[in-house]
């Protein structure tokens, strides 16, 4: 996503370097889901990533479509699955990259 932000719209944040000791959040519920802020709204999972989408110009229009809230709806349940089995498959890339 770094690379498609030409523009440099989004300010990335690693929070697990541990520099959040202004974040009114839980540090391991920001671990726990991805984040972001839009018009100064704290956004959390697939309305993070629809939020990111929409500062990329490539992906403007899939950002906009998302803010359907049925579409929504739909990304954040495949979000959820892909929660579920983000362990197995970092497991499964660190034996991989080995």
């Amino acid at each position: 996503m770094r690379r498609l932000d030409r523009r440099d719209n989004i300010a990335f944040v690693d929070i697990a370097e541990g520099e959040n000791a202004i974040c009114p959040v839980d540090r391991a519920e920001l671990l726990a889901r991805f984040h972001a802020r839009e018009n100064g709204k704290l956004l959390s999972g697939a309305a993070a990533f629809a939020a990111m989408w929409r500062a990329i110009p490539m992906l403007r229009p899939l950002g906009l479509v998302a803010k359907n809230r049925i579409v929504l709806r739909m990304l954040e349940r495949i979000y959820g699955a892909f929660l579920r089995y983000r362990p197995r498959l970092q497991r499964w890339l660190v034996r991989r990259s080995a």
